[in-house]
């Protein structure tokens, strides 16, 4: 008797069989093609792409201020998170303000060419680096997926300049192309070709995840905020357990965007399902 065996591109593997569900990946509203293109290809050539004052100075204003406000008191704990600097983690927990950054149709229009469709969230934080913060040490955020390089990347993510990156302040450094390497790390003739993203706020610098980078010292006299939003494909882990560290009620208050990519989606064919059926049920089980 002869054995029936799935194929990678099997009707089954493909489809999901979300009839009632369908994914919301690509839905965003449209950006300009070819401006779509220019930055897809500069991102695929150096590993990075700068996309400049794509947020209204008048909203980052708004939303750094509820930002500031939740910052905690503690900086790091070590030298990668910085003694130094402040961090705010499980932040959809805390405010729904930086909702608009992680979906901002530019940058899901370039997750979408470079991720598989359902792509997650992978976490969100908010970065303050204070005066005085040293350099963090060169990494890619790719490197706690256990498979050799060179290989292609498992995520992407956004840096958001909340206030203007100068060379100065810590901007966060990238080593152009350096996301097409093989497993070596930098050497001192590769971090001499390190160079500072420096932009305006409200611009994004959008990485692979291959892409070695780290955050600048801050040598000016003034704090220097922003967000960062990483994403990853959707077979792999992510970073923040979201389903413990947003509770339903505030899943519920986030646009199907997020929801899908906090993890109520599936990724064919059953990723990602609670009881055998597709996680969106549970944003709609409210309470009587």
């Amino acid at each position: 008797m002869s054995q029936r065996v799935l194929s990678g591109d099997s009707e089954y593997l493909k489809s999901g069989y979300a009839k009632a569900y369908k994914s919301t990946a690509g839905s965003q509203d449209t950006v300009d093609a070819a401006e779509l293109e220019r930055l897809h290809t500069a991102l695929l050539r150096d590993g990075y792409v700068i996309l400049e004052r794509i947020v209204p100075e008048a909203q980052i204003e708004q939303i750094s201020a509820e930002l500031r406000a939740l910052l905690p008191e503690h900086c790091g704990r070590n030298d990668f998170e910085g003694t130094l600097t402040q961090r705010l983690y499980a932040v959809i927990s805390k405010t729904l303000a930086c909702n608009p950054l992680v979906e901002h149709p530019l940058v899901l229009g370039l997750l979408d060419k470079v991720l598989a469709p359902n792509y997650l969230l992978s976490q969100l934080q908010v970065i303050n680096i204070l005066p005085g913060e040293q350099a963090q040490p060169l990494h890619h955020d790719d490197a706690f997926y256990p498979v050799p390089r060179p290989r292609p990347h498992f995520g992407a993510a956004t840096i958001i300049a909340m206030d203007d990156f100068t060379a100065d302040n810590g901007a966060t450094v990238v080593i152009p192309g350096s996301h097409t390497w093989d497993g070596h790390t930098p050497t001192p003739d590769d971090c001499a070709k390190s160079i500072p993203v420096i932009m305006p706020k409200g611009s994004m610098v959008l990485f692979l995840g291959t892409l070695w980078h780290g955050g600048g010292a801050n040598q000016s006299a003034a704090p220097r905020l922003a967000v960062t939003a990483q994403y990853c494909e959707p077979w792999v882990r992510q970073q923040e357990n979201f389903s413990l560290s947003v509770p339903l009620p505030r899943a519920r208050e986030c646009s199907p965007h997020i929801q899908r990519m906090l993890g109520y989606s599936i990724h064919p064919p059953f990723m990602g399902m609670v009881n055998g059926m597709h996680p969106r049920r549970l944003l709609e089980d409210k309470p009587s």
